[in-house]
């Protein structure tokens, strides 16, 4: 095995290679009924793993993927980390879809346990996706599961598992130099928690190549590959193709002057990242590899001067909006196809609304009730407790965060939005916790003109430290 390939410790016993092959491109091969050879697809993996890239990235809904890892695993034995993820439906999910989930994967790699399984859901404002994760940590214990892991799950809802009780190595989220979404409070969050970032995205697709360099601007209906029909994405919400051009004309004169290749440049800046475990770069098992070219990662670092000119050229661009990813949940979506069609058929509502006899429709969320006439919406004061459990443990932003997503199903459950609250009232145990509580406040609902009413108050259940009523009035939609 080549020692130049760094490791990072996800786990005490558990390492992985800081730079990872991603195999999402299977899916991509083999669009519209093509097939692999799925052994010589195997076969391919042998150079990576020999070379010291010994960590594969795949998920149940890349094509063949995890049958090419678990042909791999059969004939040469466990020479390599086999990390996948379970993306659910949106919806209600029992805890036997989850178990079926997790034996699906297994079958297919032909593994007794699974190395590291990363969770993704598409609404946070449905609880159920704790649920999941509850029995995902089961599946754990029961030893089917090594680890777990999270995939494209923003700040607040890292802090909301982390507290809860489950047990989280990594957060897999977009990280490059065109998105830096990740560094505006990801990365703190994670150096506290011991959480290692895995980036994918750092090349964009391959637009942070030499290709691209003074190229004229494609048209987004050029391209037929998936990761390129996302990425130009990013680059139009970065600010432009023009501006594209100058960050890759720095990174270029960068690479130049280093001996190495932009890819390098780019893919070295997010590895050095202080969260930042390890980076996903794509491979095309069997038709294309970069393994000479991903080995020149780990043969440098940049210099101050490097990353200042870096520094420079990024602050001229315009941030991605949003958390870690935003793309997959609200506008702008940030996908291949600019909304999630391709994804998921619709989001079901998280809770049924039910009508009563004086006109009324009422949604309840547990220790919480929302009640629609009209046009007005009236959420009652709702903790963060579901089920027998209070989500976001002692941590009073984590609690914040999950209430205002119980109240945001509530709202979505009887046709509103969170954008339609005018008014909410928060009550604290602590009145020590009204800085926090108040940044918190301002982060989930910036861009909404409301009022909001801040006290303290004695909550019946031990160890709540947050309620919040809200009230709205649905407008600029049909109702």
């Amino acid at each position: 095995m080549n020692e130049i390939v760094e490791r990072c410790e996800l786990a005490p016993g558990f390492s992985v290679s800081r730079v990872l092959t991603g195999l999402w491109q299977i899916a991509d091969m083999e669009r519209d009924g093509r097939s692999l050879d799925l052994k010589a697809a195997a076969d391919a993996m042998i150079p990576y793993v020999d070379t010291g890239f010994t960590t594969f990235d795949m998920a149940d809904h890349y094509g063949s993927a995890e049958e090419i890892a678990g042909l791999f695993l059969k004939e040469h034995g466990p020479r390599a980390e086999l990390l996948t993820k379970w993306v659910p439906k949106p919806g209600q999910v029992k805890r036997e879809v989850v178990r079926a989930a997790v034996q699906r994967s297994l079958d297919r790699m032909q593994a007794s346990r699974l190395d590291l399984l990363q969770f993704h859901t598409w609404n946070y404002a449905d609880p159920n996706w704790l649920d999941c994760l509850y029995w995902l940590q089961e599946l754990k214990q029961e030893g089917l599961i090594r680890h777990l892991g999270l995939t494209n799950v923003d700040t607040s809802h890292l802090r909301i598992v982390l507290n809860s009780g489950i047990e989280i190595l990594s957060n897999q989220v977009c990280f490059s130099l065109l998105d830096q979404r990740a560094r505006r409070g990801m990365t703190d969050l994670c150096m506290e928690q011991g959480v290692k970032l895995l980036a994918f995205g750092t090349v964009a697709g391959g637009f942070l190549t030499e290709r691209w360099l003074g190229k004229p601007e494609p048209d987004l209906d050029e391209f037929s590959s998936w990761p390129q029909m996302k990425y130009k994405r990013f680059i139009d919400a970065a600010g432009g193709w023009q501006v594209f051009q100058d960050l890759l004309h720095r990174v270029d004169q960068i690479a130049h002057r280093l001996g190495v290749s932009t890819a390098n440049v780019a893919s070295r800046y997010i590895l050095e990242e202080p969260a930042v475990g390890g980076i996903i770069i794509g491979a095309r098992l069997g038709q294309t590899e970069h393994i000479q070219n991903n080995l020149r990662i780990f043969q440098f670092s940049l210099d101050e001067s490097s990353r200042s000119k870096l520094r420079d050229v990024l602050a001229r661009m315009k941030p991605i909006p949003g958390d870690c990813g935003d793309e997959y949940r609200k506008p702008p979506f940030l996908t291949a196809s600019g909304d999630l069609s391709h994804h998921v058929d619709s989001i079901p509502l998280p809770y049924e609304p039910q009508d009563t006899e004086d006109s009324r429709i009422v949604v309840l969320s547990g220790k919480g009730r929302a009640v629609r006439r009209d046009k007005h919406i009236t959420v009652s004061s709702t903790d963060s407790t579901y089920g027998n459990r209070l989500i976001g443990g002692q941590d009073v932003v984590a609690q914040f965060h999950f209430v205002v997503d119980k109240i945001e199903g509530a709202l979505t459950s009887l046709g509103g939005r969170l954008e339609d609250i005018v008014c909410t009232s928060v009550d604290i145990h602590d009145m020590a916790d009204a800085g926090v509580v108040d940044r918190a406040h301002g982060e989930r609902f910036r861009g909404i003109q409301l009022t909001n009413t801040l006290k303290q108050a004695k909550f019946e259940r031990k160890g709540s430290l947050v309620e919040i009523k809200a009230d709205a009035v649905i407008t600029g939609q049909e109702s």
